[in-house]
């Protein structure tokens, strides 16, 4: 039966990826670019400067009435900077060849103006929950995009798609990679790492938004700057194969075959395929998972957090995804027949040794145990709307259970699951925001022609 679901799912979900997702996905980005005026471009600078000025705000904690702009991002990119980053970008090296990592960059630039659309329209449509606290997400968009049984059916599928795929399955793959990986670099059972994330996420959890904000705020930069640092000496050591690691990434994004070294069997379909949808899973524009974060951040006019929203993109796939697939290409470990995690390990080895495997361990904790309190918060504003405040305590414990579960062996079906339900979750997301076109014009230039005169 396992093997029959599996079968059914990864059929599903390789059809989706390599179809629905191209279409859906770059066909949202340039939708919106355009339609905004490669908001991506114009809006950049303001962006970085909300966010990284945000970072040195204090006294501004989060509550009932949401988060600060800085927090929201924070715990949005806790769920966008996870074993995607790491190990997804190396399986879509060992599969799509070095031009993976070209079409991955093309759909986070078209991906920024998807997530700017979905920000604005998460702040737009935000509400205040029966327990007092700002909620938001796709599911309210959802409702106001299609109205009568349609839009209720839609928002209930996605709520359905997005607590399954990302608060109960999503945050069982990522403690089986952090439990993974200490086992590899520290000879620790994986049972043991299970039992400790399954407390310390739990701990987390029934501290409210509160916590979760606090948490993400002061990890993340934290495990940004040191995976940067750590993938920069070994990019500078190989200094000399820069110059063709972006020659191999352009290139073989057209003419995967005249890359030497590269992954046997790469082709244009699988580089392109590859690249958007392990990108897609890294940055999450255009799924529908991180508008919840967007939505309860505190700020003066819904566009303000579109441009903090689009930085979390630009961080996520050209900072942090980049790094990985240059030191894999730099270190030529394309070739070993490795994959995923295994295969960055392997490449950060060729220069740190046993630290190499020790160094991901400490990044995969810290990258998914940020993502299981990112893809927890967007699945309890799911439960809420599904079935009220009074069910997140029992949501808390069941994700908990997820953790230390999934932490005690690799399931593929579930594995099969989670990536068939996340390509999923894009089709109600694109729609509602296909359908909100007008609305998020019209909020847009607002901002431009009105809002920001003011100089507020």
């Amino acid at each position: 039966m396992e093997a029959m679901l599996n079968n059914i799912f990864s059929t599903l979900g390789s059809y989706l990826s390599n179809y629905i997702l191209i279409v859906a996905l770059l066909g949202g980005g340039i939708w919106f670019t355009v339609k905004l005026g490669f908001i991506q471009v114009k809006g950049f600078g303001e962006g970085m400067r909300r966010t990284f000025g945000g970072m040195f705000k204090k006294g501004d904690k989060a509550g009932a009435d949401g988060m600060s702009s800085f927090q929201a991002l924070a715990t949005a990119i806790a769920a966008q900077v996870g074993t995607g980053n790491i190990a997804g970008a190396a399986t879509a090296l060992a599969i799509g060849g070095p031009g993976a990592i070209f079409w991955m960059w093309i759909a986070a630039f078209l991906g920024m103006a998807t997530i700017y659309a979905e920000a604005i329209m998460a702040q737009k449509y935000k509400q205040v929950g029966e327990d007092g606290e700002v909620t938001g997400g796709p599911v309210y968009y959802i409702r106001a995009a299609f109205s009568g049984t349609f839009g209720k059916v839609l928002a209930g599928i996605f709520a359905v798609l997005i607590t399954l795929a990302l608060g109960f399955m999503g945050n069982a793959v990522q403690s089986n990679s952090i439990a993974a990986a200490f086992n590899t670099a520290f000879g620790l059972p994986q049972w043991i790492m299970g039992i400790i994330l399954a407390l310390l996420a739990l701990f987390v959890f029934l501290g409210g938004t509160g916590r979760i904000a606090k948490i993400t705020e002061l990890i993340v930069p934290i495990m940004a700057a040191f995976y940067i640092v750590g993938s920069l000496i070994v990019i500078v050591y190989n200094f000399k194969e820069i110059p063709y690691a972006f020659h191999a990434i352009v290139v073989g994004a057209f003419a995967p075959s005249s890359i030497v070294g590269g992954a046997a069997g790469a082709t244009i379909k699988l580089a392109l395929t590859k690249g958007v949808a392990r990108g897609l899973f890294s940055n999450e524009a255009g799924m529908g998972s991180t508008p919840h974060a967007h939505a309860v951040a505190k700020v003066n006019h819904p566009v303000e957090q579109g441009f903090v929203a689009m930085i979390g993109v630009f961080i996520d796939t050209f900072v942090i995804l980049n790094l990985t697939a240059l030191v894999i290409i730099t270190t030529h470990a394309i070739p070993t027949g490795k994959t995923g995690a295994e295969l960055s390990q392997y490449a950060f080895s060729t220069l740190y040794g046993k630290g190499g495997d020790i160094f991901i361990a400490i990044c995969m904790f810290f990258f998914a145990f940020s993502t299981i309190l990112g893809w927890y918060f967007f699945g309890q504003a799911n439960i809420k709307y599904l079935f009220g405040a009074k069910a997140v305590k029992i949501y808390s414990v069941i994700v908990a259970v997820c953790v230390f579960l999934g932490s005690l062996a690799e399931v593929e079906l579930v594995w099969t699951m989670q990536d068939t339900f996340n390509s999923l979750m894009v089709i109600p997301n694109i729609l509602a925001l296909f359908a909100l076109s007008g609305v998020i014009k019209k909020v847009h230039d607002d901002y431009f022609q009105n809002f920001n005169k003011k100089g507020k």
